[in-house]
């Protein structure tokens, strides 16, 4: 008859011991390796293979370390631990080191028996981060079984790899290009949303009534939706199918009560507060029409509204936030500042006199039109625009426009002109419409113009180049001054023509031996709308290797709006430069948050705009929006949206004085004119009032619901079971010091080249780092921020690289036979002046079975945790000292030589009496599993539900793994203290 086994107990098998799951079953056991991770875990069974309860071996007393011994032994195995036994009980697993602040909704989410959340902190912040910790919590926990992302197609697949790298969560992506594909492999019947658990969903795909309806009726319990603030419209504007499509979506997948929802942006009014009220319906119903001015309002809002500025996050747990010290204190490196120049440029003779014809010909047209019907004039305004919008950016995207029919010309109606025109010409501030948005406009309305429009174009195309493009070589001007200091620039244009003429013009090319105006090492790469996402993240990380690490490379990147939303490119650029003005200042911003967020290395990020003082347009749309929305900014220290329609209110009004008036009207007649000032008196009047009720809400609705002393206390718990940042800096430099790797000290952590390491560690180390850098001794940068790009390693224990080394140091110290050096050991003895009597620190493993209740069902959890304990005099009379006293013995350095042979017979005296001490660690664990208890029941505090039937019993015995004796260094053992 096969024995039983408990979870949590020890086993032996396949010449290994493991740890039992709760999931075994008498006849299956499911097993994890002892010091393992979860994707190690077998399952046996013991009819058929060897099984047999093991006992944790104690340490040979012959195999002593040093006085880093015990510190480097802890540090790895909590390294290794991926199921932490505290209420948070995704952190020991993912691979994010989240700052304190973001721990802030996942704390407000605990709280909440069905989440719904609305997180719309600032831009940079890491809203993405706090919504994966959200998912990976409820979905470790058993509160939710699959995971939805509804989100723009492209950024659809930078969350599957953020969820993937990050959070361990595979999903799937659900897009037009996807959708045939995961059809095929479903049985008859079947919905590929009860195939696939976790899925990432295009939102413009799923909203149409053909998939919407599938979605709904299938829809996992937990959605996550980003830039949910293009999902509601406000009251009082006109609105577009596509959002309605999208807010019927989210309202009926908000029906479901039960249903965990996750509403994430950084701009939740839009300039409107009836819309800001429509999301917050989306969110709890009675939150769109509770007066948010009443105290009852506030804290109802409070519960499930979190909006933070960087402010706010910059410095956190400090005194200023109420706590008694700064020992917690966390400092987030944001850029402290944007810089911003605007640089002008002037029209060299030749094309200012194609503007000219090029105005004339398109005020003949409006004029023309005018009298033709609604239909004729509002085809012939967006074909107008597209052609001036298209003569500012560069002769390339003229010649192109020039010779492309207009969208809008096939219109059957006036309002189906403005719905195929508006996309392609306006700038609206809706990432949803960014996607094929950055393809030149066509100009050509009637068959007539075609040979006027072909004579244009020739002209156009005969202007390309730095002598009669002035706007170029302004641009290779300020490209250089940037390059010079040290900055890597983004070049953003309005439409791909743009984009690749800029390459061609400032891109070395071997096959010619064409050099860049802007050097030789510098490398230029173009990224447009005419790439898949996934293509437009290859060629940047491509554009990157190039480059490499040589400190007089310089990299160039041109790219269209199909990278301002989404893409986080911090690592690789530190400045921007706006070539063509968008015509909505939000677009400006959000292609500077690209660069201006949480990771960026630069404290300055760099803002150029370049804009014509003749042209007509740029001049205008920079002094009426761009400044205006900086002001606002500076003042207030987030970004407020203009509404779309104020916004195409005023660039309409510059768009009709230039094409009735002539450019030889003055700039103070624009400003006069009747038309401008009340399209401008309009945006003034709408936009301050946007930002009156963005700062009085977030002064109403900061976030007070959960105090900062309650995260200090979350952070320190985790902090002891987990351990911090200075513990892994400590760990990785003393580990990769031992075991013979080369280290030298950088601005920002250090390098380490490990190919005198052994064999053991860069077999590790080759999957994590790339096997190249190993075999040709590449320097490892190791860098104290988390935030690392691609090929550095940050010194948090959730980092692969940190991971690795410390499965390595953790192997070596359990097997006494393993080659190489072995810097952890499990026995050590040291004489120092750090104790007065002789004292005995223990590192104790201990294992916890958790009943954790969810709506779902109870789980079952075997968790670990790894304390110090400490104490003076033999075990049968030991004397329990504090438990920071015995954290302290891991910095003890030794004072004097403490012989091999007098050390393994103290050790032996030791270990043969550790018996003794079995009862005070069985009560020790005890009092951690009523912490832990109590640990569960305070972050669950709102309801009673979730923490009924919760309970935590601490396994026996504890490990040992563990034991060192530090001696006085006067050699001399106290009277009355015997061994």
């Amino acid at each position: 008859m096969a024995l039983t086994y408990s979870a949590g107990s020890l086993v032996t098998a396949r010449g290994r011991e493991w740890v039992v799951l709760p999931e075994s079953e008498p006849d299956l056991l499911v097993l994890r390796p002892l010091g393992g991770s979860d994707d190690d875990i077998a399952a046996v069974f013991p009819a058929f293979e060897t099984v047999r309860g093991a006992e944790f071996a104690p340490p040979a007393p012959g195999d002593l370390g040093d006085q880093r011994a015990a510190g480097l032994l802890r540090t790895a195995l909590r390294v290794g631990f991926r199921s932490g036994a505290g209420p948070f009980r995704s952190l020991a697993g993912i691979a994010v080191e989240p700052r304190a602040y973001q721990l802030v909704p996942l704390l407000m989410a605990l709280r909440q028996k069905t989440v719904r959340m609305l997180i719309s902190d600032d831009v940079g912040i890491g809203k993405t981060v706090e919504a994966g910790l959200i998912a990976s919590e409820l979905l470790a926990q058993g509160e939710a079984t699959g995971l939805a992302v509804l989100c723009s197609p492209a950024l659809a697949e930078q969350w599957q790899q953020e969820l993937r790298t990050k959070f361990g969560i595979d999903a799937e992506l659900v897009l037009s290009s996807t959708v045939s594909r995961l059809e095929r492999g479903l049985d008859l019947g079947q919905s590929l949303f009860d195939k696939y658990p976790h899925v990432i969903v295009s939102t413009d795909f799923i909203k149409s009534t053909r998939h919407r309806d599938d979605f709904v009726r299938h829809c996992p319990d937990l959605v996550i939706v980003d830039e949910a603030h293009t999902c509601v419209t406000s009251d009082d504007t006109k609105v577009s199918t596509q959002n309605q499509l999208r807010h019927e979506l989210l309202r009926r997948v908000a029906e479901d009560a039960k249903r965990h929802l996750l509403l994430v942006t950084a701009t939740p009014h839009s300039g409107k507060e009836s819309a800001f009220r429509n999301l917050l319906g989306l969110v709890k119903p009675e939150l769109a029409r509770v007066d948010l001015d009443s105290e009852k309002g506030r804290k109802l809002l409070a519960q499930h509204f979190v909006a933070r500025k960087r402010a706010d996050v910059r410095q956190y747990l400090t005194k200023e936030d109420g706590l008694a010290d700064d020992s917690l204190a966390e400092r987030t490196a944001f850029p402290s500042d944007r810089y911003f120049k605007d640089e002008t440029y002037k029209l060299s003779p030749e094309y200012r006199a194609l503007l000219d014809d090029a105005i004339a010909y398109a005020s003949e047209r409006v004029e023309e039109a005018d009298g033709q019907g609604r239909r004729e004039a509002r085809i012939a305004w967006w074909s107008a625009i597209a052609l001036l919008r298209s003569m500012v950016s560069s002769p390339r995207a003229a010649a192109q426009t020039l010779r492309t029919r207009s969208a809008a010309a096939v219109a059957a109606s006036a309002e189906e002109a403005d719905r195929l025109g508006a996309p392609l010409t306006s700038d609206s501030a809706d990432s949803d419409a960014l996607e094929g948005m950055d393809v030149a406009p066509g100009a050509e309305t009637e068959e007539n113009a075609g040979s006027r429009l072909a004579e244009l174009a020739q002209r156009a195309k005969a202007l390309e180049g730095p002598a009669q493009d002035l706007k170029l070589k302004a641009l290779i001007k300020h490209l250089k001054a940037l390059l010079a200091d040290g900055y890597n620039p983004i070049v953003f244009c309005r439409y791909i023509p743009t984009a690749e003429y800029l390459a061609e013009q400032l891109a070395n090319d071997p096959e010619t031996k064409k050099r860049s105006p802007l050097g030789a090492k510098t490398v230029v790469r173009a990224v447009t709308g005419t790439l898949s996402p996934q293509q437009r993240i290859d060629r940047i990380e491509e554009l990157a290797a190039e480059a490499g690490e040589d400190a007089a490379a310089r990299r160039v990147l041109i790219a269209t709006d199909c990278l301002s939303e989404g893409v986080n490119l911090q690592h690789h650029f530190d400045a921007v430069l706006h070539y063509d003005l968008a015509w909505n200042p939000t677009r400006h911003d959000q292609r500077e948050g690209r660069v201006d967020r949480y990771g960026q290395k630069r404290d300055e990020v760099r803002v150029i705009t370049l804009y014509g003082d003749d042209n007509g347009i740029d001049g205008k749309v920079l002094e009426v929006l761009i400044k205006k929305h900086r002001q606002i900014k500076k003042d207030l220290g987030i970004s407020v949206s203009v509404p779309d329609e104020m916004s195409t209110g005023v660039t309409d009004a510059i768009v009709e004085w230039l094409l009735l008036r002539g450019r030889q009207g003055q700039q103070e007649a624009l400003f006069e004119s009747d038309s401008f000032q009340q399209s401008f008196a309009d945006l003034e009047q709408d936009w301050n009032s946007a930002a009156d009720r963005e700062k009085a809400s977030r002064s109403r609705f900061a976030q007070r619901s959960i105090h900062p002393e309650e995260v200090a206390r979350e952070v320190t718990a985790v902090r002891e079971a987990l351990g911090g940042a200075g513990e892994i800096d400590t760990f990785v430099r003393e580990s990769l010091n031992a075991l013979g790797a080369v280290l030298r000290d950088s601005d920002d952590g250090f390098t380490a080249q490990v190919r005198g390491t052994p064999m053991g560690l860069q077999d590790a180390l080759a999957p994590v780092v790339g096997a190249e850098t190993v075999e040709r001794d590449r320097p490892i940068p190791f860098r104290s921020s988390p935030a690392v790009g691609r090929g550095e390693a940050a010194l948090v224990r959730t980092d692969p690289v940190v991971g690795a080394l410390a499965s390595h140091v953790l192997n070596a110290a359990l097997d006494t036979q393993a080659d190489g050096a072995r810097p952890a050991r499990r026995c050590g003895v040291v004489t120092t002046d750090a104790v007065t009597t002789r004292t005995t620190l223990l590192l104790v493993r201990y294992r916890f079975h958790l009943t954790l209740p969810s709506r779902n069902g109870e789980k079952q959890v075997v968790a670990e945790d790894a304390r110090l304990l400490a104490f003076e005099g033999a075990p049968r009379n030991a004397v329990w000292l504090p438990q920071q006293r015995a954290v302290e013995l891991l910095d003890a350095q030794a004072t004097e030589n403490t012989a091999a042979a007098s050390g393994e017979r103290m050790m032996t005296r030791i270990l043969d009496q550790l018996g003794e001490v079995t009862p005070y660690l069985e009560s020790y664990g005890d009092e951690l599993a009523a912490e832990l208890d109590a640990s569960h029941r305070r972050v669950r505090t709102a309801s009673g539900e979730i923490v009924r039937g919760l309970s935590v019993t601490a396994q026996k015995p504890a490990d040992i793994l563990g034991t060192y004796v530090y001696l006085p260094a006067t050699a001399s053992v106290p009277a009355g203290v015997s061994a």
